[in-house]
């Protein structure tokens, strides 16, 4: 599948949701695993969009046409 290498990040979370991360890293560290690289997949494709988002658009900005009364 993937080449893959560990990595220890360190984050701050509130109380709550850092004791839920704690327990899952110790029952499920798959699944925290899971998340993180979900998480990170998504920042990746929102980001190479956004980058062809902004390659396409226009370098000029076109007036928009005025009603005539």
């Amino acid at each position: 599948m993937w080449e893959t290498c560990s990595v220890q990040l360190n984050v701050r979370l509130p109380s709550d949701i850092a004791a839920q991360a704690e327990e899952v890293q110790k029952t499920d560290p798959e699944f925290l695993s899971r998340v993180v690289l979900y998480g990170l997949t998504r920042r990746s494709i929102y980001q190479h969009l956004r980058g062809q988002d902004k390659a396409e658009a226009p370098q000029e900005v076109q007036e928009t046409p005025q009603a005539v009364s």
